[in-house]
């Protein structure tokens, strides 16, 4: 045989085995590294360094106990400023550089954009916090910690029934957020089913300031609720002008209202009375687990932690417990044992039931005199 035949084909096996590599992430000695996507600046920073602090927490409480695998345990976090292409950049910096699992992204649409890459990689990927439905539907190695839209959308039908006594209903959308639109529709498409009518449907666009307009024409149907899904820099405005034109009934919401005490003067926490909305955690459970996260959180940051920095905080967790069960960084056998884990956290227990949407109890937290109570849990 010609010696550069030879060398022709050991060059072929060099690249085969190279190659076969490339689906187990790199390691160094002693570290195992996940990658983190969150945005860090911009419009929606807020909601990424909760995730990011809390998931920070988790890593530090877990190498304190020895790490993964036994070694030390590293999050790469990378900003992705909220925005879908940033956020895939951001995604392809990270793979290249191999991590075990992607943990993220924050708000939906990155999530998404992400999602449909990491399908196509087959790396395990957790978002702490995406609720868009079709998140998980790229592939069966997505998954997420928090429950989806549709589901606060029925349980939140089902509470104004149930334990307010609700019959009719009236919804304030923000007609171009796909988080407030599916919420809206799940409930509408539950309300029948409790015996709650719809009386009236408003909506608003994403730069609106301004909602009387919307707000006088639903007090004219007094609902005995109104459905506002949204993130409370718009939901404090939307309860403080509903108050200000005199409705006076309950205001319902999901977790995008959580923080939203934070955002409100002082003057008008009253507007927030009778407010209820889901949420995944409540910082007054009473459960240790949540107890002592709260101690711990509060005390390294100095802050109250919303229910991002609880889920990012959860999802550590669940990572790290599926690579300890897979007893391999390997990705398909972390995917696997994702897919098996019963996990018991901050934010509840959960589960998964052939996809990547958890099982879990959705908590339902009421504002009264400036301050978040615990109300009820609720099977999800």
């Amino acid at each position: 045989m010609k010696k550069r035949t030879i060398i022709a084909i050991l060059s072929a096996i060099a690249i085969m085995f190279s190659l076969a590599g490339c689906d187990k992430p790199a390691e160094s000695s002693d570290t195992i590294t996940i990658g983190g996507l969150a945005p860090l600046t911009g419009n929606v920073a807020v909601y990424g360094i909760s995730v990011q602090n809390g998931a920070m927490l988790a890593l530090e409480e877990i190498n304190e106990n020895g790490g993964v695998l036994g070694k030390t345990l590293a999050i790469n976090f990378l900003d992705e400023k909220g925005d879908p292409v940033e956020a895939v950049n951001a995604y392809n910096k990270l793979i290249s550089e191999n991590v075990v699992a992607i943990l993220g992204d924050v708000t939906s649409k990155p999530t998404a954009a992400v999602a449909e890459l990491a399908a196509k990689e087959g790396i395990p990927m957790l978002s702490a916090t995406a609720t868009a439905e079709a998140i998980t539907t790229y592939g069966d190695n997505i998954f997420r910690t928090c429950f989806i839209d549709p589901v606060q959308g029925k349980t939140m039908a089902k509470f104004a029934a149930d334990s307010l006594g609700a019959t009719t209903a009236a919804m304030l959308v923000n007609s171009s957020d796909e988080y407030s639109t599916g919420i809206a529709q799940a409930f509408k498409a539950a309300a029948a089913d409790f015996g709650i009518e719809i009386v009236a449907e408003e909506a608003y666009g994403a730069s609106d300031k301004d909602f009387k307009a919307q707000l006088n024409n639903i007090n004219a149907k007094n609902p005995d609720v109104i459905l506002v899904p949204d993130y409370y820099m718009v939901d404090t405005l939307i309860a403080t002008q509903a108050r200000e034109i005199g409705y006076t009934n309950p205001i319902l919401g999901a977790d995008g209202w959580d923080g939203v005490m934070e955002v409100t003067d002082e003057s008008n926490y009253a507007a927030l009375n009778d407010v209820y909305f889901s949420n995944h955690y409540s910082v007054h459970d009473t459960d240790p687990k949540v107890a002592n996260f709260v101690n711990a959180f509060s005390e390294k940051y100095n802050d109250m932690p919303t229910s991002f920095a609880a889920l990012g905080y959860d999802s550590v967790y669940i990572l790290v417990e599926a690579i300890e069960a897979a007893g391999t960084t390997d990705r398909a056998a972390v995917v696997k044992a994702l897919s098996e884990i019963n996990y018991s956290g901050v934010a509840g227990d959960l589960h998964y039931e052939g996809s990547g949407d958890p099982v879990k109890t959705v908590t339902i937290v009421r504002v009264v005199d400036g301050e978040y109570t615990a109300y009820e849990k609720i099977e999800g």
